[in-house]
């Protein structure tokens, strides 16, 4: 019998279940009622979070310090429904509702980033979470308006590195440092914004080093080839007056970091037709001698690096009153040259390029007939190639997209009503002339409710009709992926995705017990997957082909507060991704996870004991491995203080206290890199 999480189970979960971290216990004597709402970007109105009909997590101020992380997707993990594909120390990528790269889209304030973290698990996504200000996740329909590569979700994150106003008294900075003991890890960041007039300059910067990470009881005491290195700056100069402002930054990432489980021993492997050969000509993969390799030199004696270069221009505006009619105006436009080579010791392997650009425009209207809104055009273009080494599996292609979209809300009574339409035009050309050129139209659509039916509680439901047309990599692909151990073989005929997805909320957003629930269901007609035909070992032989899937989950929190000092809380997550009509379950799909916590505070001081127990997984694909549920126990302690007239903020925070080996089912390489041991991060924040 499969263990899961059974309906009398998520029964007495439901109205109990909390990601505590998220409602923050204020300090001081006085009850807090109703916290202050947020605006979240990400959204083209710029509107609360409470009034929104589709969920949406928000990270910022001394929350997002506490947990910042080396990675994009190690920072949001434990976000409720979020997850990481994690890939060593080096790399990892969000996983929402059960779904990454190439539905999960990463925005830098709003415009494309543009890397190559897409294509494979172990590129990493060029933001840099030391730098960020702030972090929005958006979950199903509302996600729409970014794209079809927005099917799953959107994580949206926001910076300073242009300015959007002129420091009170001249100048504003902020300086972090940290270190953590299981991977030895040493980071810093700094950032100081000057003005005077109209005329603000922003400069930042931050360095991490981090070893390979140590992990209890497995066959080495630290991961081979998980160490990381990254260095990132920026200059960015803005022109601020009473209606708006305009301003452009430069940004340079460099990357060195390790590649857990990455080996060339199986690049001699080929398919003929659908099955896979490895070894010398003249053997299928079932005889005995296919067996014996003979690759001519070791590879697995060498450590696997990559070395990532991303250069990068943003221009950012926004002006009120534009024009009659309209209240305001926003644009991103960004500029990327991305470079990603990986080695094997000393010999030169693959190198990944993307140059492109991508521009977006947002309108909103003054009110007619009672609805607020916004009208967009969106567009980019870059192109991608792959050369060298034997990974070269994609050919250098040019994907362009354009796109406009609409999103409508109206206000009635205790009702909050939101329409949105998002329609967009693609084309992917393969330089290669024996491979057809690609072109498609998509159209998104989606409806939202909210209703806020006694104060303090919020009922929610959102409908949508999204599409995603395939890309390069799912078109094209023809070759060895050693990343992912696989042979790719892309499918020229494939055609969109149309997903359909209904969400239900309930929110309790005053008082002392707050929780916040959504069940969800997405339907996916042509969901586009790497299907296994043949395996040999560990190496798998796949096609991009389509299928009807689909995705079911629940995501739940609650907390009581029982004073101004001490609250607690429980929270969960869970989510079923399969093929339908009997098709077996997806890969990689996170396990369910439930867990409790304790915050307290006290003046200055603030602490919190967490517990997270992540069930089984063993709801598997074909040729996937069960992966055995694990609990990971966190605590920490802060102090606020202010000195000179600054602010700083230390911490001490523990992760995987019980020092438990545990794998993470959504990696590709879990059982080559399991999560990190027992770690102690120390750091401190000033704020000037």
């Amino acid at each position: 019998m499969r263990p899961s999480l059974r309906p009398s189970a998520l029964i007495f979960i439901l109205p109990f279940v909390s990601q505590a971290h998220a409602q923050s216990t204020p300090a001081g004597n006085a009850p807090v009622e109703r916290l202050q709402p947020i605006i979240v970007a990400a959204n083209p109105m710029r509107l609360d979070s409470d009034s929104l009909a589709t969920p949406v997590s928000v990270l910022q101020g001394e929350r997002l310090v506490l947990n910042r992380r080396g990675t994009l997707g190690e920072l949001l993990e434990g976000e409720r429904g979020v997850h990481a594909d994690t890939f060593g120390g080096g790399a990892s990528r969000p996983v929402i509702r059960g779904q990454t790269a190439p539905r999960v889209k990463v925005l830098s304030d709003g415009s494309e980033v543009m890397d190559a973290s897409g294509v494979s698990p172990d590129h990493v996504v060029t933001v840099d979470p030391l730098l960020a200000r702030r972090v929005e996740i958006l979950r199903g329909p509302s996600a729409l308006l970014y794209g079809g590569g927005a099917i799953g979700g959107v994580v949206n994150v926001l910076d300073d590195k242009i300015p959007t106003e002129v420091p009170e008294n001249g100048v504003k900075g902020t300086v972090d440092a940290l270190g953590s003991t299981a991977a030895r890890e040493r980071a810093a960041a700094v950032g100081l914004t000057v003005g005077e007039g109209n005329i603000a300059l922003h400069v930042e910067g931050a360095r991490r080093r981090a070893d390979d990470y140590r992990v209890p009881d497995w066959t080495d005491s630290r991961v081979p080839s998980s160490n990381a290195e990254s260095t990132t700056g920026s200059v960015g100069l803005s022109f601020i007056g009473s209606r708006g402002y305009i301003g452009a930054a430069y940004s340079y990432r460099e990357d060195d970091y390790g590649l857990p489980g990455h080996n060339h021993e199986y690049e001699d492997c080929h398919p003929h037709g659908s099955t896979l050969h490895c070894g010398g000509h003249g053997h299928g993969h079932d005889e005995e001698d296919d067996h014996d390799h003979d690759h001519g030199h070791e590879h697995g004696e060498h450590a696997a690096t990559a070395h990532l270069r991303s250069k990068r221009l943003d221009v950012r505006g926004e002006l009120k009153n534009p024009f009659a009619g309209f209240s305001n105006l926003r644009f991103r436009a960004g500029h990327t040259d991305y470079r990603h080579s990986e080695r094997d010791g000393d010999e030169l392997g693959t190198t990944f390029t993307n140059r492109g650009y991508d521009g977006r425009l947002e309108l909103q209207h003054q009110p007619l007939g009672g609805w607020d809104g916004v009208i967009g055009l969106q567009t980019s273009r870059y192109d991608f190639a792959s050369f060298g080494g034997g990974e070269d599996f994609i050919p250098k292609t040019r994907t362009q997209t354009a796109g406009v979209f609409l999103l409508e809300s109206y206000d009635w009574n205790d009702w909050r009503f939101e329409l949105g339409a998002r329609h967009e035009h693609q084309s992917v050309r393969p330089e290669s002339g024996s491979q057809p050129d690609y072109s498609g139209n998509a159209t998104s659509l989606s409806a939202g409710a909210t209703w806020n039916f006694v104060p303090g509680y919020a009922a929610s439901l959102s409908v949508s009709r999204s599409q995603r047309m395939p890309n390069a990599q799912e078109l094209y692909a023809r070759g060895v992926h050693f990343a992912t151990l696989t042979y790719e073989q892309g499918n020229a005929g494939l055609d969109k995705e149309t997903a359909r997805t209904v969400d239900l909320g309930l929110r309790k957003i005053e008082g002392d017990l707050r929780f916040a629930v959504n069940v969800f269901m997405s339907r996916i007609g042509g969901y586009i997957y790497g299907n296994t035909l043949d395996r040999h070992e560990d190496f798998r032989l796949i096609r991009y082909t389509q299928g009807d899937a689909s995705f079911a989950g629940v995501e739940a929190e609650a907390s009581y507060r029982f004073s101004p000092h001490v609250s607690v809380a429980v929270f969960g997550d869970y989510v079923r991704g399969k093929l339908r009509d009997g098709g077996g379950d997806l890969p990689r799909i996170p396990a369910a996870r439930v867990g409790a916590r304790t915050d307290l505070t006290w003046n200055r001081w603030a602490g919190f004991l967490e517990y997270t127990r992540v069930l089984r997984q063993n709801r598997i694909a074909a040729y996937e491995e069960a992966t055995s549920g694990y609990g990971l126990l966190g605590a920490g302690v802060s102090y606020k203080g202010s000195l000179g007239g600054s602010d700083y903020l230390l911490y001490l925070k523990g992760s995987n206290l019980l020092n438990r080996l545990a794998y993470n089912h959504a990696s590709f390489i879990s059982r080559a890199a399991p999560i990190q041991g027992r770690s102690i991060m120390a750091g401190v924040r000033l704020e000037f």
